[in-house]
C-alpha cells in the first residue's frame, strides 16, 4: 500500500519492455507503486515507439497481427507480473492488468473465452482481465470472477455502469465460493476536458465534475460491501496547466481505493501530494455542482454517454493501428 491507513493504493498506468526492467522495478523498490495498468492504446505507443520489441517481432513473421500481438502484450505482462509477485505474495496487490480485445465489447461468449485464455497463456494469478463495462461485459465479468480470474472492469463513467459490475462481481463470487480480488475502473479526467472550457466561460469552477462523479460512485460502491472489490480512480493524468500535476491523486484519495496514473502523475503526488483523505464528498456540495451544470442547459448523462462511445472507439482505433502495423 503506499497509505497503510487508507489502504490506498498507487499503480503505474504504463507498460513498456525497457521500463519494466529498470524504473518499475525502482518505483516498487521505493514503495511508491505496487501494481500497474495497460490498455490498447499504452501498448500501441509501446509496440509503435520503443526498440525493445523488434527481436520478437523478428521471430514472430509467420504470425498474425493479433498474435503478434498477443506474444508481445503476454510476454509484457508476465514479466510485469513477475516482478509484482512479491507483493502480491505478501498481500499487497501485485496485480497487473491486460485489456480482452475491444472489439469484442459487445459479444459477451467471445469476451468471455478470449479472457479465460489470456488468463491462462499468461499463466500468473497476479492478473487481471480487463473487461468494458458494456451489457455483454457485465456477463462476461460474472463468468469470469465465477470461474476465479480477477477482473478489471473499465471505461466506467456512470453510476449504474459501475453498480452493474459491483453486482456482477458479487453473482461471480457466489458461484465461484470464494473472494476474488475486482476492481471498478472510474475514468475522471475526460469528464473535466470534455465540460470545463464551457464552465469557465460561464463562471463555474473547473476540475470538479470528474471528481465529483467519481466520488458519488465511490459512496454507492462502498455501500454495497462486495468482498475483494475497489474502486479504481483511471485517467488521472492532468492536461489543464492550471491545476497540479497530481491533482487527480490529491483530489480522489479515499480508504479502499486505487489511482493509476502516468508515471510523471505518480511522481509529481508523491513529492508534492497531500496525503490525507479527501474522500467523501458533502452530497449537497455534489449536488450543487451538478445544479450549475443543468443550469447552463448540459445534459451531464448525454456528456458521459459520449465519453464511454468516444472510450471504446479510442481503445478499437489504437488496437486496429497495432494490428495493422504487425
Amino acid at each position: 500500500m503506499y497509505i497503510e491507513d487508507l489502504k490506498f493504493s498507487l499503480w503505474a498506468d504504463f507498460i513498456e519492455r525497457d521500463y519494466l526492467d529498470s524504473e518499475f522495478r525502482d518505483l516498487i523498490a521505493q514503495g511508491i507503486v505496487n501494481g500497474a495498468t495497460s490498455n490498447p492504446a499504452i501498448f500501441k505507443n509501446a509496440i509503435l515507439s520503443s526498440s525493445a520489441y523488434k527481436e520478437q517481432l523478428a521471430a514472430l513473421s509467420t504470425l498474425t497481427p493479433k498474435q503478434k500481438y498477443e506474444a508481445v502484450a503476454i510476454y509484457d505482462i508476465q514479466k510485469a507480473a513477475d516482478i509484482l509477485a512479491p507483493l502480491y505474495e505478501a498481500g499487497d496487490d501485485g496485480y497487473v492488468s491486460i485489456e480482452v480485445d475491444p472489439y469484442l465489447c459487445d459479444d459477451a461468449e467471445a469476451t468471455i473465452e478470449e479472457g479465460k485464455r489470456l488468463f491462462a497463456q499468461i499463466g500468473r494469478k497476479n492478473v487481471m482481465i480487463k473487461v468494458p463495462a458494456t451489457a455483454a461485459g457485465y456477463s462476461a465479468m460474472r463468468e469470469l470472477v465465477g470461474s476465479g480470474i480477477p477482473v478489471n472492469a473499465t471505461l466506467i463513467f456512470k453510476m449504474e455502469q459501475a453498480l452493474a459490475c459491483a453486482e456482477a462481481f458479487g453473482d461471480g463470487m457466489a458461484k465461484y465460493g470464494s473472494k476474488v480480488d475486482t476492481v471498478i475502473s472510474v475514468f475522471v479526467s475526460r469528464v473535466d476536458r470534455a465540460l470545463d472550457a464551457l464552465l469557465a466561460k460561464n463562471g463555474v469552477s473547473i476540475g470538479l465534475s470528474g471528481i465529483y462523479n467519481s466520488a458519488a460512485i465511490y459512496a454507492e460502491v462502498e455501500k454495497l460491501e462486495v468482498n475483494g472489490c475497489r474502486v479504481l480512480f483511471a485517467s488521472t493524468g492532468v492536461k489543464d496547466d492550471s491545476l497540479d500535476a497530481h491533482y487527480y491523486i490529491e483530489k480522489l484519495l479515499a480508504y479502499n481505493t486505487i489511482n493509476t496514473a502516468p508515471i510523471e502523475t505518480i511522481k509529481a503526488f508523491h513529492a508534492n501530494g497531500l496525503q490525507a483523505a479527501a474522500l467523501p464528498v458533502e452530497p449537497k456540495m455534489i449536488e450543487e455542482h451538478f445544479e450549475k451544470i443543468r443550469g447552463l442547459g448540459i445534459d451531464f448523462d448525454a456528456v458521459l454517454a459520449k465519453q464511454i462511445e468516444d472510450g471504446l472507439q479510442s481503445f478499437k482505433d489504437a488496437f486496429k493501428d497495432i494490428l495493422e502495423s504487425l
